[in-house]
């Protein structure tokens, strides 16, 4: 490989003024070399178990709040079903400790809500507390756990060494409004008060839910949202003496100088008054680093008549233009539309103007002393860092709150707004009252209890009616109290004493899921609830018919038939369920599905499918498994868990991807026999699928998803509602990074991750490998794929070759670790030395060449790597030992684990830093990244080409492309990027990023957490009661959708109902429109339906929708848009013709030049050529195939045409016999298929004119 020289100065190029060498530091401590590394923790004694589990929770809390999250104890009293939810999602998320107060005995109801009770547990009446408590150890032994023996007083709140963890309670979690016979819950609020203890009251009665949250009379909140921070990148920083007339910016007048700063990014996200630290600062600005500024938005006036798009292209790229070039722009617009203004009638009125915020634009908020010329001398760099400044909030107590709240939120927001939440909360009021006066609580069903329960109701209301601020029966409007007394609905309020005593499973996870969050809100982290939010569902009751709600025997399902009858469980356990994903919201939903009794019955069955396999990470949120299930399918082994708890449960585990490439066994008889599919999945693509499958089948879907404290659900409803497929939801949401920014120029620690994963992890293990290997096995399927690439991919997939090919000729062949090591030193020194210093010989040579710095704004003058430099050694170390060992892993070479013993074997090597030579052409510095490979690419690639052409394939050694995993450690993945990243980073002077940082980035890692699982789940457990009670004919009402953000406070909980399907426009004038569930029926069994393709187009044309032109028929799933059923192109060619004369020209039909035109010269020279020439037969020859072309289209249109339908899209559709696997599994799924689901393309011509007809599929059924 080419020698280079050394460069002068391993410093030069640096911007930064200070003299002091920076420190290359992977790991942003000071750890020694390779400490944080995975790749060498082979022994399990090295490895952080607890860090590994808590990965992806690591991902929505942070680091820090980690950390503050091991400071919680958390005490919690009652074991029942909201109990052990709340106790199991504390502990997943890995708190310090949990201590359980439960003393009273297990019963068989409790079974129905709480999963970790048995039959035995019944028959030996143990304390339900201690009944769960070994189950409970077992999520996670990283948390402490245990259960208080006796019934505690308030003094236990004063304890400062909670399970010896030399700290106090931070939270308490009331589960039941029945525990207010032990515990006085006004008594134990004011005592959680008094020592700064959250208390959380959490409880589920009947179809009634609330949570209460109080933080008490002091609580700080250091991050309100949990939403990332900003980070701006300065672009440019200007001064104007005094702020001009055209600009607005609140809080400066026009006579004081103001500094602006331009940001790379097109929208900063700012507000006025929000706060940010000032970074990298370079020069003269440098003692401004670490300040704090606040900033305003800046908007400029423009004149209403000008109409400017801002959301257009060119209004955007003119923001880019320093901020006089813009002021200039826009004062010869307003000048020029206020003359016109002045000049016309409308002269005497004012002028219109409106104000357009520049979101690339930000003034700084400067203080008296703070000299606002220091920024004119501003020329690169600089970063705006978002800071959040901690909130002080103070709560009421729970017996305040319990008497004043005007309007107790309401779950779903109509129920809000209508002042429906009063009825709960005077409820929660008055069933404690009831159990004062009677020491015992509403009994189950019992008509005299609710009777005396609503009398108190109405007592309480009446005498709040005179406080101000208080609870009481009053008529609410839009959300607003309006002083006017109504009735309460009695019916409503008997039905919450009647049902007291039960609890669904549902809502008990739902707020498990709730209730935890507000726990670890103690942290600090994201915005507690406003103390109280209610939920009813109503719905639920649909007979309190006493034979159908009556219990005859003890039995696990009591709460369940209570509320909602023995019917309804009979229905629940026929139940054919198909579960999609069995992950984090798959193990909640097989956990609801056991508990409820479904798929138990004589026909009743669930599936559950899931293609992995359970990870580490997987344990802080995925509760069915346990560290011994870590490399077992997570299907098999969560359908094992939930037998344990319910043996009648009917269950079949399938390691089954459900896509196109597996129905023949999730065929028409599989989808026809489910009641309902429940999505567990985390990407849109298969969503979409299950969508496509539900709506060919008309069949209910329940969708729901994560990320991090949000979650939403969504219940679609055949014929009801609107579909998956109706949205624009897709897995690529992210904003892109121009190319030349991530090649040249980053600014911003992203730059660095994503610039090592596309660029060095993908072409030195993953595309280069690739390619390597396709060229080895076969060479001419290489040179085949290569002709299809563009002149830069394919220089890039040839360079890569050839740099193995010859990494192997300096070898001779064999390849060990210490030719990988060399291997790796080269690319060490190319990509973080060589390129760097042959950039920056270009910038100087346009710097001079055009007089202009350009080295400014965001452009960062980088600075090359030095192996000489012994301070940074270490990190360079790192490197090799990383890249190394990947090279190893594609070259099948074992590789060292032991740091020390690599680095011994590093020294042996006597790794020498090239000489740099400034290269002969300057680098690329274009800033357009669609900038297309450079002519001496292409030519380079040919010569790339023709040397591979020699070289025998059969003799090269093979290679494995590594595909990327986050979260093997071992694998060098996470390790090499890592150091990829910071290498980068430090040779532009950017700040670098910890490992786990680069996993979660590059490895694309969706925040997850145990509590928002559960709280959406227990949603969807719900809605899925409603459709075994059938409430679908109650219309979509009645069910609901959920938007929910934990993090940010009441005003984010949100339920709605679904939508309706979005109509499709016909442009008929009848049917009007059509929804994606409707389709048109054809069987074919029927005498008089149409069975071959012409009779379906006329069917369709004469007798469905008289008039229409058919243009189109094809299968509508199909991903082949060429083939089709039917093509009316495909029926003119029945009439064309070619006809061939003797010494004449040939007769061709106009037709035939639109599909051959190369036909046309062959016809004219025909017709010019004497009968004798001897050129005419090539002429000929040529009309002749072309002949035979159009006979044979014609032959095979007209026996399709004539054929059956299944024939027809049979030869459509099968793939050719050269794709043997492909043909084999298309016949297999035809064998089986029963039906076609076809689209048509067709238009109606009104006065000459062609429009568009949009049809419902046609389902042309053939069984």
């Amino acid at each position: 490989m080419t020698k280079r020289a050394a460069s002068r100065s391993f410093f030069s190029n640096n911007n930064n003024t200070s003299t002091k060498k920076p420190k290359l530091n992977m790991t942003t401590t000071n750890s020694a070399w390779g400490d944080w590394m995975g790749s060498w923790k082979t022994d399990e004694a090295d490895v952080d178990q607890e860090a590994e589990r808590i990965d992806r929770q690591k991902a929505s809390f942070g680091e820090e709040t980690i950390s503050r999250l091991k400071d919680l104890n958390v005490l919690i009293l009652g074991c029942r079903g909201v109990g052990v939810e709340t106790a199991k999602n504390l502990i997943l998320s890995n708190v310090g400790g949990v201590m359980i107060v439960d003393e009273d005995p297990a019963t068989m109801a409790d079974r129905g809500s709480n999963f970790y009770l048995t039959n035995q547990h019944v028959v030996d009446e143990t304390p339900r507390a201690e009944a769960c408590l070994e189950e409970l150890k077992t999520l996670n032994p990283f948390c402490k756990v245990d259960i208080c023996h006796s019934s505690p007083s308030t003094e236990l709140l004063s304890s400062t060494n909670v399970l010896s963890s030399g700290r106090g309670f931070a939270a308490v979690v009331v589960t039941s409004l029945e525990l207010h016979a032990k515990y006085n819950l006004n008594e134990w609020n004011q005592a959680c008060r008094a020592h700064g203890i959250a208390f959380i009251l959490a409880v589920n009665h009947g179809v009634t839910l609330s949570l209460f949250s109080d933080f008490g009379t002091s609580h700080e909140i250091l991050d309100a949202t949990g939403e990332p921070t900003q980070t701006l990148a300065t672009s440019n920083i200007e001064v104007l003496e005094s702020k001009p007339e055209l600009l607005q910016i609140n809080g400066f007048s026009n006579e004081e100088p103001v500094v602006i700063v331009t940001v790379a990014q097109a929208d900063h996200g700012l507000d006025d008054g929000d706060i940010v630290t000032l970074d990298d600062m370079r020069g003269e600005l440098e003692a401004w680093n670490g300040r704090q500024v606040t900033v305003k938005r800046v908007a400029i006036a423009s004149p209403n008549a000008a109409k400017l798009d801002t959301s257009g292209v060119a209004f955007k790229e003119a923001l880019k233009l320093p901020t006089s070039s813009v002021l200039a722009n826009f004062e010869r617009q307003y000048d020029f539309y206020k003359k016109e203004h002045e000049a016309s009638e409308n002269a005497s009125k004012k002028f219109p103007v409106r104000f357009i915020t520049m979101f690339n634009r930000l003034a700084l908020v400067l203080k008296d002393d703070d000299k606002p010329a220091a920024f004119a001398t501003y020329q690169a760099g600089g970063l705006l860092n978002q800071l959040r400044l901690p909130i002080q909030t103070s709560y009421q107590s729970f017996a305040d709150t319990l008497e004043r709240a005007t309007v107790p939120q309401m779950l779903r927001g109509e129920d809000w707004e209508l002042g429906h939440g009063i009825e709960i909360h005077l409820a929660t009021q008055a069933v404690l009252d009831f159990y004062d006066a009677h020491e015992y609580w509403p009994r189950l069903h019992n008509d005299e209890d609710a009777k005396k329960f609503v009398e108190l109701c109405i007592a309480l209301s009446e005498k709040r009616q005179s406080t101000e601020g208080a609870c009481w029966s009053q008529k609410i409007s839009w959300g607003f109290p309006s002083g006017e007394a109504r009735d309460l609905d009695k019916k409503r309020l008997e039905r919450y004493a009647r049902l007291f005593t039960t609890e669904l499973t549902g809502f008990c996870a739902f707020l498990g899921g709730a209730a935890a969050q507000e726990v670890l809100k103690k942290s600090g982290k994201f915005t507690p609830i406003n103390q109280w939010i209610h939920h009813d569902e109503a719905a639920l009751v649909v007979d309190e018919c006493a034979s159908n709600t009556t219990n005859l025997q003890q039995s696990r399902y009591a709460h369940q038939i209570s509320i909602m009858g023995q019917d309804f469980q009979r229905r629940a356990s026929q139940q054919n369920v198909f579960l999609v994903g069995c992950g984090a919201l798959g193990c909640e939903y097989l956990k609801g599905l056991a508990l409820m009794g479904v798929g138990t019955g004589e026909n009743g069955k669930v599936w559950v499918t899931d293609m992995d396999r359970i990870e580490v990470s997987n344990l802080s949120r995925q509760f069915l498994f346990r560290q011994t299930d870590v490399g077992h399918p997570k299907s098999v082994r969560g359908a094992l868990a939930v037998r344990k708890w319910n043996p009648a449960l009917k269950i079949e585990a399938l390691e089954r991807k459900v896509g196109d490439d597996t129905e023949d066994f999730f065929d028409d008889e599989f989808w026809g026999k489910l009641d309902v599919c429940w999505n567990a999945l985390d990407n849109v693509q298969a969503r979409r699928y299950t969508d496509s499958k539900c709506l060919l089948y008309s069949k209910p879907l329940l969708e729901s998803g994560t990320l991090g404290t949000k979650c939403n659900h969504e219940v679609i409803l055949p014929y009801r509602t609107s579909t998956y497929n109706d949205g624009n939801e897709n897995d690529d949401q992210e904003n892109q990074i121009a190319m030349c920014t991530l090649r040249s120029f980053p600014y911003l620690p992203l730059h660095c991750i994503e610039f090592a994963k596309q660029s060095y992890f993908s072409d030195y293990f993953e595309f280069g490998p690739d390619q390597y290997e396709t060229f080895r096995n076969d060479p001419s399927s290489f040179f085949e794929q290569l002709d299809s690439m563009d002149a830069g991919e394919q220089y890039r997939s040839l360079s890569m070759i050839s740099s193995f090919l010859e990494m192997q000729k300096q070898s001779n062949g064999s390849i060990d670790l210490t030719l990988l090591i060399r291997v790796a030193f080269d690319r060490l020194m190319e990509d973080y030395r060589t390129s760097i210093l042959n950039l920056c010989h270009s910038a100087d040579i346009m710097e001079k060449s055009s007089g202009k710095k350009f080295w400014t704004g965001t452009k960062r003058r980088p600075r090359p790597v030095d192996w000489n430099d012994d301070e940074n050694k270490a990190a360079l170390m790192e490197y090799l030992y990383s890249a190394s060992g990947l090279y190893a892993s594609v070259w099948r070479v074992e590789c060292i684990r032991d740091r020390a013993a690599f680095e011994e074997l590093v020294h042996s090597l006597n790794l020498q830093q090239p000489e740099w030579i400034p290269p002969s052409e300057v680098v690329s510095l274009n800033d357009d990244e669609e900038e297309a490979a450079s002519s001496d690419e292409a030519s380079n690639a040919e010569k790339l080409k023709a040397d591979l052409y020699k070289v025998d394939a059969s003799t090269l050694p093979p290679a494995k492309p590594q595909e990327f995993e986050k979260d093997d450690d071992l694998n060098f993945h996470i390790d090499f990027l890592t150091c990829s990243t910071n290498l980068r980073a430090w040779n532009y002077d950017i700040k670098a990023s910890p490992r786990h940082t680069v996993k979660v980035t590059a490895g694309r890692i969706i925040p997850a957490l145990a509590t928002t699982t559960a709280m959406v789940c227990g949603l969807v457990d719900i809605e899925f009661c409603k459709l075994v009670l059938q409430l679908q004919s109650k219309g979509r009402e009645v069910f609901l959708n959920s938007n929910i953000n934990l993090a940010a406070g009441s005003g984010n909980f949100t339920t709605f109902c679904p939508d309706p399907p979005v109509p499709i426009l016909t442009n008929l004038s009848s049917p009007k429109q059509f929804t994606s569930w409707d389709k048109i029926t054809i069987s074919v069994a029927e005498n008089s339906a149409p069975k071959t393709v012409e009779q379906l187009v006329k069917y369709i044309n004469t007798i469905l929708f008289p008039g229409v032109v058919v243009d189109r028929i094809f299968d509508q799933k199909s991903s082949n848009k060429n083939a089709s059923v039917y093509s009316s192109m495909d029926a003119l060619k029945l009439d064309w013709e070619i006809t061939l004369e003797e010494g004449a020209a040939p007769t061709v039909s106009p037709g035939v030049f639109v599909q051959w035109p190369q036909l046309r010269m062959a016809v004219q020279m025909l017709g010019r050529l004497p009968s004798q020439s001897n050129q005419r037969k090539v002429f000929e020859k040529q009309v002749d195939t072309i002949k035979k072309a159009l006979d044979g289209t014609k032959e095979t249109f007209q026996k399709s045409f004539e054929g059956l339908v299944q024939d027809a899209h049979r030869q459509a559709y099968r793939p050719s016999e050269d794709d043997k696997d492909d043909a084999a599994y298309f016949d297999t799924i035809y064998a089986k298929r029963k039906h076609l689901l076809l689209a048509v393309d067709c238009h109606v011509v009104h006065d000459s004119d062609k429009k568009d007809i949009h049809l419902p599929p046609i389902e042309v059924v053939f069984a």
